[in-house]
C-alpha cells in the first residue's frame, strides 16, 4: 500500500530528503570492482572485455573466432527489414518527431567585425566520435537508443558507436550469415540503431564496455563522450572515467510527480481520475523497486481512491514484483493545503517528471524551476515523452533538475573562441593588459605585450 501523509512544512520534507538519497550510496565493493575492470580493460584491450563478457553474459556471447559481436549498418539494416507488428513503422513515426523537436537546438558558430579591423568569434561544431551505451541484458530499450542517437547526429557527430550487453542465452545457434547472431542481440534495437544512423553496434555491455569507449582497445574506438543509462557499474564507470572521456550525467532511479487538484476529478470524473492518476505513478515504479512515484494533491478524494486503484492496478502489472517494491518503499501521496504549497514543493523535488493535472496546467509552466521534464493535463501522460513526443527522456534525476537539462544537441557540440587584433588595436589595449598582468604577478603574460612595442 502507498503511503499517505499530510503535508505540515515539515514531516513531508524529511520524508522527502531521505526519498532523494535512495541511490546515492555506492558500495565499496562495487567501486573496487569496477576499478579492476577499468585496470584490466586500459591494460589488455579487447581481451579484457572477452573475459569479462564471457564472465558476465556467457561464452556464447562471442563471434565464431572468439572475439566481439559487432554489427555494422548493413547488418543494422537486415534487423531492421526483420522487425513485426509495426515496430518498425512505429519507430520511423517516434523519430521523425524526435528529429523535429531536436532541430530547434541546433546552434551556429558567430563572428563580429569591429570598426577597428579587429574580429572576434566563435566555430561550434560536433563531436568526433560518441559512445552510446544502451541496456540490453534482460529487457530492451529501442526508444534509448532514439534518444541518445537522433541529437547526437543533429549536432554533426562523425561517428555513432553503440554498446549494448548481448543477450543471455545457452542457445547454440551458429553466427548468421549477416555477421552476428541475431539470438544475442535485439532485433528492435538494432533497427533503432539503424534509423537513428548509428554507426555500428558492438555487443557488450558494463563497466568493460564503458572502459573500451574510453580507451580505446583494438575493436573500440576511443570516443569523446559517453551517454547513456546502465546499472550502478556503468554509472560507476562513467563517473570514475570522467576526465579521460566525457559523459552526460550519472542517472539514477527513474522518478515521477504528480501535481493534481479537483481539476481531474472535474474534468473525469472520480473513477476515471484515479485510473489515470494511479497509472501514470505505476509507469515509473515497475522501472525499478528503487523508483520514485509521488501525488501532490489539494484533494483527499483523489487520494483515497488513487491509494485503492494503485492496488487494484499493480495485479495485472507484468513486473508487479518490481512495480510493488519501489510503491511500498519509495512511493508517497502527500495532502497539501493549496496550490501554491505544491508548487513549492515541486521545485523543492525538483524532480525528473513532472505532470501537472491542474485546472489551465500551461499557466503554470513559468512557475516550475526545477524539472526534467513537464507534462501537461490530463491526455499528456509521461509515457508519451518517452517515446513518442518528441522530447527527450535522457533527464536529470535525484534533484539535479536543479543544475542539469535533458539531453540534446547542445551535450554533443564544442565551441572554440577565436580573436584577431590589429596592432593598432593592441596597442590601444596594451596599457589596460599590462596592468592586470602585473596585478596578477605574471611577468611573462606583460612581456608577451610589452615585447611587440619595444
Amino acid at each position: 500500500m502507498i503511503k499517505t501523509i499530510f503535508a505540515d512544512g515539515k514531516t513531508e520534507y524529511e520524508y522527502l530528503r531521505g526519498l532523494a538519497g535512495r541511490d546515492q550510496a555506492t558500495g565499496y565493493d562495487v567501486e573496487t570492482s569496477v576499478k579492476q575492470i577499468i585496470e584490466d580493460v586500459r591494460r589488455d584491450g579487447d581481451a579484457a572485455v572477452v573475459s569479462y563478457t564471457k564472465k558476465f553474459d556467457g561464452d556464447a556471447a562471442a563471434s565464431s573466432d572468439g572475439g566481439i559481436l559487432v554489427i555494422d549498418r548493413e547488418g543494422l539494416k537486415k534487423a531492421f527489414e526483420q522487425t513485426e507488428g509495426g515496430v518498425g513503422l512505429a519507430l520511423l513515426h517516434a523519430y521523425e518527431n524526435i528529429v523535429d523537436y531536436h532541430k530547434s537546438q541546433i546552434v551556429h558558430g558567430y563572428e563580429k567585425k569591429l570598426d577597428d579591423g579587429s574580429v572576434l568569434g566563435q566555430t561550434v561544431r560536433g563531436l568526433k566520435r560518441v559512445g552510446i551505451y544502451v541496456p540490453g541484458g534482460s529487457a530492451a530499450y529501442p526508444s534509448t537508443v532514439l534518444m541518445n542517437a537522433v541529437p547526437a547526429k543533429l549536432a554533426g557527430v562523425e561517428e555513432i558507436v553503440m554498446v549494448s550487453p548481448p543477450r543471455r542465452t545457452s542457445s547454440d545457434l551458429a553466427e548468421s550469415s549477416d555477421g552476428y547472431l541475431s539470438s544475442y542481440a535485439d532485433i528492435n534495437i538494432l533497427a533503432a540503431a539503424y534509423i537513428a544512423g548509428v554507426d555500428k553496434v558492438i555487443l557488450a555491455g558494463g563497466a568493460q564496455a564503458v572502459a573500451a569507449l574510453a580507451y580505446g582497445t583494438e575493436t573500440f574506438p576511443k570516443v569523446d563522450k559517453i551517454v547513456g543509462p546502465g546499472n550502478v557499474f556503468v554509472a560507476t564507470a562513467k563517473r570514475l572515467l570522467f576526465g579521460i572521456v566525457d559523459i552526460d550525467m550519472i542517472a539514477g532511479p527513474s522518478e515521477i510527480l504528480i501535481v493534481a487538484d479537483r481539476s481531474p476529478r472535474n474534468e473525469l470524473g472520480s473513477e476515471r481520475a484515479a485510473s489515470f492518476v494511479s497509472a501514470d505513478l505505476l509507469s515509473q515504479a515497475e522501472h525499478d523497486p528503487n523508483a520514485a512515484s509521488i501525488l501532490l494533491t489539494t484533494d483527499e478524494i483523489l487520494a483515497k481512491e488513487v491509494s485503492e486503484e494503485i492496488e487494484t492496478q499493480l495485479s495485472k502489472l507484468s513486473r508487479a514484483a518490481i512495480a510493488r517494491s519501489s510503491i511500498e518503499s519509495n512511493g508517497i501521496i502527500i495532502l497539501c493545503r493549496s496550490t501554491d504549497e505544491m508548487i513549492a514543493m515541486a521545485n523543492e523535488i525538483a524532480p525528473e517528471h513532472i505532470e501537472l493535472l491542474l485546472d489551465d496546467p500551461l499557466s503554470f509552466v513559468p512557475l516550475i524551476e526545477n524539472a526534467g521534464s513537464i507534462f501537461l493535463g490530463n491526455y499528456a501522460p509521461e509515457p508519451l515523452g518517452d517515446y513518442y513526443s518528441g522530447t527527450n527522456h535522457v533527464l536529470p534525476t535525484s534533484g539535479t533538475a536543479r543544475f542539469s537539462s535533458p539531453l540534446g544537441v547542445y551535450d554533443f557540440i564544442k565551441r572554440t573562441s577565436y580573436t584577431y587584433y590589429t596592432k593598432e588595436k593592441l596597442e590601444a589595449a596594451k596599457d589596460d593588459i599590462m596592468k592586470i598582468g602585473n596585478v596578477e604577478g605574471l611577468t611573462a603574460h606583460v612581456n608577451s605585450i610589452k615585447i611587440r612595442f619595444e
